[in-house]
C-alpha cells in the first residue's frame, strides 16, 4: 500500500473480524486524539467514548442479550452464537455517544451528531493508517434503553450511536469496490 495520506483514505474499509492485539496505549491515544480533530460547530465537543476491553466485553454481551429480552426484543439463538464468536476475539470495543447540551439552543442536535460521526470517521481512518482494523456496529443493544443506561448514556442527555470494534485484522482484506463519485455529484449554477 502506498503511504500517501490520500491513499490511506481511499483504501480504508470496515474490518469486522479482528483479534488481539488491540492498539497499544500510545496508538489508542493517537486514534482517540484523531477524533478530537473533527469539525465541531460551536466547539461543543459532543463526542463521548467508553472503552470496553477483555472480560468486560463478555459481560456487555450478556447484559445486551438479557436487556433485549426484557425490552421485548429477544435476540435469536443463532445471533447470540454469532455475536459470541465474533466478539470473543475482539480485544477492544469503544462505545460511541453524542452528548446533548440542553443549555445550548443555538446549535441543533443534528449538527452535534454530525460532529460525532466526523470524530468516529477520523478514528476509523487513524486506526487504518496505524495498521489496525475497525468496524462501526449499531447492533448489540444500541437501541435498548437499559443497555444505553448501563453504559452511562441515558436517552435524555446522550444519543448512543453504537460501537467501534477494533484490533488486528484476522486476515488481509480485499480492496473495497467503491462507486464512482461522478454518479453522486452534480453542479448547481444558479440559473
Amino acid at each position: 500500500m502506498s503511504t500517501a495520506p490520500i491513499d490511506y483514505l481511499l483504501s480504508r474499509r470496515s474490518v469486522k473480524f479482528v483479534q488481539a492485539p488491540a492498539p497499544s496505549d500510545a496508538d489508542l491515544a493517537r486514534i482517540l486524539q484523531a477524533g478530537m480533530s473533527a469539525p465541531d460547530h460551536g466547539k461543543l465537543q459532543p463526542w463521548r467514548f467508553k472503552l470496553i476491553r477483555g472480560e468486560a466485553i463478555a459481560r456487555l454481551m450478556e447484559l445486551v442479550f438479557a436487556a433485549s429480552e426484557r425490552a421485548g426484543r429477544p435476540v435469536a439463538a443463532e445471533k447470540i452464537a454469532s455475536n459470541r464468536a465474533w466478539l470473543g476475539k475482539v480485544p477492544l470495543l469503544i462505545a460511541l455517544a453524542c452528548r446533548i447540551d440542553h443549555s445550548n439552543t443555538k446549535i441543533p442536535e443534528h449538527e452535534r451528531m454530525l460532529a460525532v460521526g466526523a470524530a468516529v470517521t477520523n478514528m476509523l481512518n487513524a486506526a487504518h493508517m496505524l495498521g489496525y482494523g475497525a468496524y462501526w456496529s449499531t447492533g448489540l443493544g444500541t437501541y435498548v434503553d437499559e443497555v444505553n443506561e448501563a453504559l452511562g448514556f441515558d436517552g435524555l442527555d446522550y444519543r448512543f450511536l453504537g460501537y467501534l470494534a477494533m484490533g488486528t485484522p484476522v486476515r488481509a482484506s480485499e480492496p473495497a469496490v467503491r462507486p464512482d463519485h461522478k454518479a453522486f455529484v452534480s453542479e448547481w449554477t444558479g440559473e
